[in-house]
């Protein structure tokens, strides 16, 4: 976790707000250590930016997940006219 962290300029606290606040759940070692996906990361990352600019942490990553879903549901979209061509 404090690898993670560092990579992103965070703290591993930052990090666990993150999993209590339900943006991602990372898996674990048999350890019990969390391990992240860069896609985690990214996002991560992008909800610091926001906390970093004066957003609360619940209300970015409300946001994230927002842009996440306006993201996927257009490249579906992309996909979808492709087909029909």
């Amino acid at each position: 976790m404090g690898r993670a962290a560092e990579m992103i300029g965070a703290t591993p606290g930052f990090l666990r707000s993150l999993d209590e606040a339900k943006l991602f759940t990372p898996q674990r070692s048999a350890g019990g250590h969390r391990r992240y996906s860069r896609y985690q990361l990214r996002l991560a990352s992008r909800v610091r930016e926001l906390v970093d600019s004066g957003t609360a942490l619940e209300a970015a990553c409300r946001i994230i997940i927002l842009e996440d879903q306006l993201e996927e549901a257009l490249r579906i979209n992309a996909e979808l006219r492709r087909e029909q061509t």
